[in-house]
């Protein structure tokens, strides 16, 4: 089992939406960049990741722990953040812990009843049951039309958080479309419920099969012909 030291400055990388989410956390200061990137990711992770260790004061052989954003998300996104994580792990040994993105969704909220729910593309969403205030997850993660999201049947009031919210095709009750930042995955990992790798073995979290549909099974979907 790999050991973290949560002490130590502990660095966590979010793209797995269109936006550029970074937090470094040094001492009892936490140095944040939130920014919306789109396509530009890569272009500008670097660059920010440096300017952010420079005013900490320490380099990337300082870092304890690297956290990233796991998935499900964009999938371009989501290998640039692992990518450069491992990049700046490898040569100092730093250990990596990788958080579900649907987890770090779900614990924006406190409730024993929570959909994190996100948008997947393709008219689908990704999304997970969780009981935040005991800490579980009551499904597996999963992706598909958010109005067949059915509510378990031991709850009545369930509590919807995440960016599918803001959709035309939303789940069907009320939620919240608030989305975490780095900080939030930053957060959770020093919990110690998500286990550390090194980084050649570091995973993303996919849900879909296939990352696109061809274009016969897009027009299949659509009861159509290629």
């Amino acid at each position: 089992m790999i050991q973290t030291d949560f002490s130590r400055p502990v660095l966590a990388i979010d793209t797995s939406t269109s936006f550029l989410s970074l937090a470094l956390r040094v001492g009892g200061k936490t140095i944040i960049r939130h920014e919306e990137a789109g396509n530009k990711q890569s272009e500008l992770i670097l660059p920010n990741i440096g300017a952010m260790l420079a005013e900490a004061g320490i380099t990337a052989a300082d870092l304890g722990v690297l956290v990233y954003a796991q998935g499900p998300g964009a999938f371009t996104g989501l290998r640039i953040g692992t990518g450069v994580a491992q990049g700046l792990a490898t040569p100092f040994d730093i250990p990596l812990v990788g958080v579900p993105c649907l987890d770090a969704v779900a614990y924006q909220i406190t409730a024993p009843c929570v959909l994190a729910a996100t948008d997947a593309r393709m008219g689908e969403v990704f999304y997970a049951w969780f009981d935040t205030q005991r800490q579980q997850r009551l499904s597996d993660y999963l992706v598909g039309k958010a109005v067949e999201i059915e509510v378990p049947t031991t709850e009545s009031t369930p509590q919807g958080v995440g960016n599918a919210f803001a959709l035309d095709d939303k789940p069907p009750f009320a939620g919240r479309a608030d989305m975490p930042t780095a900080a939030d995955y930053l957060q959770l990992a020093a919990s110690g419920r998500y286990p550390a790798t090194d980084a050649a073995h570091a995973e993303l979290l996919y849900v879909r099969n296939k990352i696109a549909l061809t274009a016969k099974e897009q027009a299949e979907r659509k009861g159509g012909r290629p």
